[in-house]
């Protein structure tokens, strides 16, 4: 007697629990890379899409930020820069910096509580949502780095007064570890938001307050004593003082501190998705 087999079923997806916390899903998440890029599409056109000068609000806030800073710290305040470095071009480098981590940071950090209704209604990799908003982040922090770039060159060739080194190639290396630290956060944070809705209202003014102690405003080499502790502690410290010493020659950057924010940053993106894997399996509940 000979056995018929029925057709062999196909499907266009499969949805399967994930095997762990800590696990990534990368080849679901590329095979929703569309999405995702629709969403950082979303993101960039959005929000100056009503505006009158759009895109070049990228560009205007770093330098109405840089010139604010130059007048208050530099011109009144005297606060030093650097041997030889405009202070143009300290300021612009640090809110370009501080911009890109504070904006990917708060975005990310409403990511469970602003989509409530698209999570309950279509299935997709959660996790692309916090990813593309540190991508388009990524494009805004590129526009904006190319101003400091074009502003960097002339001081260069017209002052004579910057000493770049090599460290300059490693600045997307920098960079990567301050998305790992800002997507970390913001993961961390909206995973924490769905249960504990009072830490909304911390972000930013935390955020804030953790400016005066990130060298944006004031070199790390001016800070002495007891309270340059508080500076070292901040993972994001190392990172900057990395950029600046690269393309300005100048800056604290000890190896012991740098190795701690790259640690951190791994320490904390693990952190991170182990909690937001908890918190997306059963959100739909408490938001």
């Amino acid at each position: 007697m000979q056995h018929q087999s029925g057709p062999v079923e196909k499907w266009d997806m499969k949805i399967t629990p994930a095997k762990g916390n800590l696990e990534v899903n990368f080849k679901e998440i590329w095979q929703y890379r569309d999405l995702m890029m629709m969403f950082v599409k979303k993101d960039i056109i959005t929000v100056y899409k009503q505006t009158i000068l759009g895109p070049l609000w990228f560009v205007i806030q770093p330098v109405l930020t840089s010139l604010m800073f130059l007048l208050v710290f530099g011109t009144i305040a005297k606060i030093p820069t650097g041997k030889g470095v405009p202070p143009i071009l300290f300021y612009l480098i640090g809110t370009t910096l501080w911009s890109y981590f504070s904006d990917t940071l708060n975005v990310t950090s409403k990511t469970f509580v602003e989509n409530a209704s698209i999570f309950g209604k279509v299935f997709f990799p959660r996790i692309i949502l916090p990813l593309s908003k540190a991508i388009s982040g990524v494009i805004k922090f590129l526009i904006q780095f190319a101003l400091f770039t074009l502003l960097w060159c002339y001081y260069l060739t017209a002052t004579k007064s910057l000493l770049p080194n090599w460290y300059l190639l490693l600045a997307p290396v920098w960079l990567f570890f301050i998305v790992f630290i800002s997507l970390g956060f913001g993961i961390l944070i909206t995973s924490l938001t769905t249960k504990y809705r009072d830490l909304t209202f911390l972000i930013s003014f935390g955020v804030q307050l953790a400016m005066y102690v990130t060298p944006v405003i004031i070199p790390l080499s001016e800070i002495h004593g007891g309270k340059k502790i508080f500076f070292l502690i901040n993972p994001l410290t190392s990172l900057f003082e990395a950029f600046k010493y690269g393309f300005f020659g100048q800056g604290v950057l000890d190896p012991m501190w740098l190795t701690y924010s790259i640690i951190f940053s791994f320490a904390l993106m693990a952190l991170a998705i182990v909690q937001f894997h908890k918190v997306e399996k059963r959100f739909i509940d408490t938001v």
